[in-house]
């Protein structure tokens, strides 16, 4: 029955908006390594792209103001001896950057004041960027590196020694090391800094007490030989991951980091492409977006009842090898804009890609924008190297909408979407209406109302719930009821049918037999012998009881018909009972197409 409604959700309409030409980053020259990164990183200030350079190792940082066809020399961030293989920005400082190579370093930078790349020299005259520090430790190439999303100036680089080092960069060393023990294809704290999951070339997945250096699971992953991704939910305890099939189709699984032997409900195939799965959480809209590499489409996922609802599917014929998502404070509140990605097209140019909530209103749309991490820590490095713990201040984004600056909000009023919040909030147990006439054909008319109702869709059944009437039926001993008003067997008293089978066809009441099974129906009296004569069982119609009881089969007995009197009260009292059932199954359907469309209407 669920099936045949469409599930409810706020985020069932969001669209991929692509980009002009004109207004994307054009002349960009990625770099042809090919190393499993993402190649771009976004921030709501820069994109940094893995650049195909000459002379060494580069990548360049290009402010998100400047679309357009970048100048042919440009100023880039120069300093490593090989090719750059991946980049990340600092969480809590948009300015500061570092960046993995193939020569075993891991440099940071630091982005100028002012810093554009249309500047008014002569090409052979633009000074590229040094790096502020050199962290130097991996004897082979890093080929991940992911700042802690928690603390302060805590790195974490991973390198062809099967080692991820996690490094305090105001010391300027590692104080921790994993030893993972195969080559790292991925890697993704939690939300509060403590965990890191890992995918790795044997097919292990890995959740890391980082603190003390070892493995708190490990289990098998993904079948497939090529290349998986994790990525860590937010602020949830749960792992999403992509990867391949023995049969090469890509896969996509939900772990349980409590119980992670396996995944919830099993790996989903996606399809058969043989590009990598890329994979992005939104904490505020808890939706989970993959891009394929080698292919133009990004579809995404809503996180709701420990599954992956798929929402819909981002086509475009130009494929991509690199995609990044901005953080949440870095969207246009001011269109509907929920998510921004930036993709990597033919290695020449980089589009943005809007996703976007089709909505009317011009205020703050507080349901779709919660409360987001800001620009301010949890803790220091030297804290979190400590054991320390904590989520980072959540900031208000109606403070951004309105144009006030960062705002942090009270611990009370940031707390998580945990789930997507439901129009209404109902319990899961069936009332006892709903129990008793899902077996029936009237259930069809209150489980299956007018078009308006399928939006609510496998909801149906809980909002028959909320407003269920609770009270017990109380009996009616007042006999005025607008069912007595005709009597069937009265009319035909004097009527002897040779055949009671041929009355009991035409005697039932359509009213009485839609809702007969709610109600039990007493035990025939013994003194009610009749009942039984006409080969009739009387619980199942009970309407065509007074029919044969009245049928002169004993001339002069008048001993029979005081019980028989009393067999017609009691039908009498059933029938008035069945009367409040009828209404109040007529109120909770009045009031339950009410409060649809006033949901509709919101």
């Amino acid at each position: 029955m669920a099936n045949r409604f469409v599930r409810s959700s706020k985020y069932r309409h969001v669209f991929g908006r692509p980009t002009r030409k004109e207004q994307c980053y054009d002349n960009v020259r990625v770099s042809k390594n090919a190393w499993d990164t993402n190649l771009i990183k976004a921030n709501p200030e820069y994109l940094s792209v893995n650049w195909d350079s000459s002379g060494g190792g580069a990548f360049a940082v290009i402010p998100l103001n400047e679309r357009g066809r970048l100048p042919e020399r440009i100023p880039l961030f120069r300093g490593h001896t090989a090719v750059v293989l991946d980049t990340d920005w600092n969480p809590f400082n948009d300015s500061l950057i570092a960046s993995g190579s193939d020569d075993g370093k891991v440099f940071l930078w630091r982005v100028p004041d002012d810093f554009t790349l249309h500047l008014d020299l002569p090409a052979d005259e633009v000074q590229d960027i040094a790096p502020v520090g050199k962290l130097s430790g991996h004897p082979k190439k890093v080929g991940h590196i992911l700042f802690n999303p928690a603390a302060e100036n805590v790195l974490a680089s991973a390198a062809g020694d099967f080692t991820i080092k996690l490094w305090d960069i105001e010391a300027g060393a590692s104080k921790l090391s994993l030893k993972v023990g195969e080559v790292i294809q991925s890697m993704s704290w939690s939300a509060n800094g403590s965990l890191l999951v890992t995918t790795s070339r044997d097919k292990k997945l890995r959740i890391w007490d980082t603190r003390q250096e070892k493995p708190v699971h490990e289990v098998a992953g993904h079948a497939g030989a090529k290349n998986s991704r994790a990525v860590w939910m937010g602020e949830h305890d749960r792992i999403a991951t992509t990867g391949f099939s023995r049969m090469s189709d890509r896969q996509l699984a939900l772990w349980d980091i409590r119980a992670p032997q396996q995944p919830v409900d099993g790996f989903q195939m996606l399809d058969s492409i043989s590009g990598v799965c890329m994979p992005f959480w939104d904490d505020g809209t808890q939706c989970l977006y993959l891009a394929g590499k080698g292919d133009g489409n990004i579809r995404y996922y809503e996180y709701e009842h420990d599954k992956f609802e798929y929402l819909s599917e981002y086509k475009s014929s130009d494929p991509q090898r690199g995609v990044a998502f901005v953080p949440k404070r870095g969207v246009n509140m001011h269109e509907n804009e929920v998510m921004r990605a930036y993709k990597t097209v033919n290695d020449s140019y980089i589009e943005p890609i809007s996703f976007i909530v089709p909505r009317r209103a011009e205020t703050f749309q507080e349901d779709i924008y919660p409360p987001t991490v800001g620009l301010k820590p949890a803790m220091s490095s030297k804290d979190w190297f400590d054991g320390a713990e904590g989520l980072p201040p959540k900031i208000s984004l109606e403070s951004l909408y309105d144009g006030a600056g960062l705002k942090e909000v009270a611990a009370d009023e940031a707390q998580p979407v945990k789930k997507t919040p439901e129009p209404v909030k109902l319990p899961e147990p069936k009332s006892d209406i709903a129990a008793k006439s899902e077996p029936e054909p009237t259930p069809t008319t209150v489980r299956s109302p007018p078009p308006t109702m399928k939006e609510q869709g496998a909801t149906m059944m809980a909002a028959a719930t909320k407003f269920q009437d609770t009270e017990p039926v109380e009996q009616d001993d007042d006999d005025d009821s607008s069912f007595e008003e005709v009597q069937p067997p009265v009319e035909r008293k004097s009527a002897v049918q040779p055949a009671a089978a041929e009355v009991k066809k035409d005697a039932p009441t359509p009213v009485t037999s839609t809702v007969w099974e709610d109600v039990e129906a007493p035990e025939p009296k013994p003194a009610s012998s009749s009942l039984t004569v006409k080969g009739t069982e009387p619980k199942n119609t009970p309407a065509h009881t007074d029919t044969a009881d009245e049928e002169p089969a004993v001339p002069g007995s008048g001993a029979a018909s005081e019980p028989l009197e009393d067999e017609i009260k009691n039908l009498k009292a059933l029938i008035a009972q069945q009367s409040q059932q009828l209404t109040g199954l007529t109120q909770t359907l009045t009031e339950l197409v009410a409060e649809v469309k006033a949901l509709k209407s919101s």
